[in-house]
């Protein structure tokens, strides 16, 4: 499995989201975004990403998320992959992309990127999947053959473009679920964060639990 953090990058809160899906026989490679600019976290992140910080650090941490275009985002997935492919304890078999806030975009252009190794996709009060972009995420969905779960907040989309995307998904014939957590907010599953919803993260475990079960079959 490969899992994409949100826009704060590799942290405590993000490795126990993958032990806890190791505990479960999965085997997760968690990237570091920003490798290019240094070790994780790139820039230095308090215990709690409380919302008076959070702007200061998004801040700092947007021009590398602008040097993170697609070009680089696909090649770097071609070499997660890879990796994975090399690894003995990895069986041969589909893999399931995952992704939080940017990281659901991530996830979701590996997939479409690598039609027939990517099995499923989860994305988690994602983001950037709709965009005017002409390589916006969305507009690769034609390729895509995983299955996906989308988990919103009421504010990750637009109806709008929930609703371009979704057509988007009906068009391609792919299996899909797009729901909205009543009563979160932008980053609900994160913990250290002001964000945090305790019912939010049980539904997030499981949703995605059960769509790797799916997908990806005996661990």
């Amino acid at each position: 499995m490969l899992l994409y953090s949100d826009a704060f990058g590799v942290r405590p809160e993000v490795t126990e989201k993958a032990r806890e899906l190791a505990v479960h026989g999965y085997y997760v490679l968690v990237p570091n975004l920003y490798y290019r600019h240094g070790p994780a976290p790139v820039v230095e992140l308090p215990a709690h990403i409380g919302e008076e910080i959070r702007p200061v650090i998004i801040d700092r941490l947007m021009p590398l998320l602008e040097a993170h275009t697609t070009e680089r985002i696909l090649r770097d997935a071609d070499a997660y992959l890879g990796f994975l492919g090399t690894r003995p304890e990895v069986r041969p078999g589909p893999v399931a992309t995952v992704g939080y806030c940017i990281g659901g975009a991530l996830a979701m252009r590996t997939a479409t990127a690598h039609p027939g190794r990517v099995a499923a996709v989860a994305g988690f009060h994602p983001g950037f999947l709709v965009t005017d972009a002409p390589d916006s995420p969305h507009r690769r969905i034609p390729e895509l053959t995983a299955e996906v779960h989308l988990g919103l907040s009421g504010h990750d989309m637009s109806s709008e473009a929930l609703g371009e995307l979704e057509r988007a998904l009906d068009a391609a014939g792919v299996r899909y679920t797009a729901e909205t957590c009543p009563g979160t907010v932008h980053g609900f599953t994160m913990s250290d964060t002001d964000a945090f919803s305790p019912l939010g993260l049980r539904r997030h475990w499981d949703r995605l639990l059960a769509l790797l079960d799916r997908t990806l079959g005996e661990n």
